[in-house]
């Protein structure tokens, strides 16, 4: 065994309703590393089980005190986490802070940037302080379920509108509401998944995605996706069962296209983020007939599956994810 090479943990599964997809993306992860340059293992977390997968299905604990576990006598330390948790606790900050706490470098963004692209309302509104575009809405807490009327809603962002959970980035709990007879029980839905949620004015127009990192000496902006579905919205049915048209390059302009990479690496700056984000956005028209880029949601820990948009947007670049992984780890050290 070559001692020199570094130590990485894959970090998935969590506690959220992308449990599985969590799964898939480690899988993905794990096909993509460098086996030459590093030791790579995975390490499945849900609740306080947390266990490192071996050869032959055998599993050991992970001894929380230092992020190690122990084979046959011999205790392993990680040098690294690249973390692929979608949901809690991997995207809102918390398993960031138990990382930070022991010193150990990790792939994501710092505690409050993965809590703020967390929570869609408050991101949307510190964004718009710096001229990103993004659709009105409402906040709703659990105990104001009532405060507004269904018509006073429909008067406030029109119809159809769209309902989510605050905190949740799998598509569970979302509803699309095209009258105001519709928002009681798409309120019911979202509020089963999250204790705040956002009542968001509906916008009409072209989906697209856009990858990003950075290291301390370049900048990749991946070419951008267009998402197509028949279905309602993107829901989860379009994102994990194929119910989805995913075009890389987007059939879109040159200028369009330089315009989307432009603002997705000036809002990588503005968080100060790390590692591999995805941004979705939706392309409306303006009075005039411009492209208005609006905002929709920001991942940090984008699914990284062999179909997902992240390597698809790789391959589409001339880019090899095995190479894009190795400058995401370097980069920490």
């Amino acid at each position: 065994m070559n001692s020199t090479k570094r130590t990485i943990a894959i970090v998935c599964g969590g506690d959220s309703s992308e449990h599985e997809v969590s799964l898939r993306s480690a899988q993905g992860l794990y096909s993509f590393f460098d086996h030459d340059r590093y030791r790579v293992y995975i390490v499945v977390v849900k609740g306080l089980d947390w266990h490192v997968n071996l050869p032959g299905d055998v599993t050991e604990p992970i001894d929380k005190n230092d992020f190690s576990f122990t084979h046959q006598g011999k205790k392993e330390k990680f040098d690294y986490a690249y973390i692929t948790i979608h949901g809690t606790p991997g995207e809102n900050g918390i398993i960031q802070g138990y990382f930070e706490l022991l010193r150990i470098p990790y792939s994501t963004c710092n505690v409050l940037i993965e809590s703020l692209t967390f929570n869609k309302f408050a991101l949307n509104n510190y964004l718009k302080a710096f001229g990103v575009t993004v659709a009105d809405s409402i906040l709703l807490r659990a105990s104001q379920e009532n405060q507004y009327t269904p018509e006073e809603i429909e008067r406030r962002l029109g119809m159809p509108c769209f309902v989510k959970p605050v905190a949740d980035g799998s598509s569970f709990g979302v509803s699309k509401v095209k009258n105001a007879s519709q928002l009681p029980a798409a309120l019911h839905k979202a509020f089963t998944q999250c204790e705040n949620i956002m009542i968001e004015h509906f916008l009409d127009g072209t989906e697209v995605t856009v990858g990003c990192y950075k290291t301390r000496e370049k900048t990749v902006v991946f070419p951008v996706t267009e998402v197509v579905t028949d279905n309602e919205f993107f829901d989860y049915d379009a994102k994990y069962n194929g119910q989805v048209d995913e075009i890389t390059p987007a059939r879109i302009s040159a200028e369009l296209t330089a315009a989307l990479q432009a603002e997705t690496s000036r809002i990588y700056d503005l968080l100060h983020c790390n590692g591999i984000i995805r941004i979705d956005y939706i392309i409306t028209r303006n009075s005039d007939g411009s492209d208005r880029i609006n905002l929709l949601e920001i991942n940090t820990t984008p699914g990284m599956t062999a179909t997902s948009f992240i390597p698809q947007q790789v391959r589409a670049a001339g880019l090899d994810i095995k190479d894009v992984l190795t400058d995401i780890v370097e980069n920490q050290f």
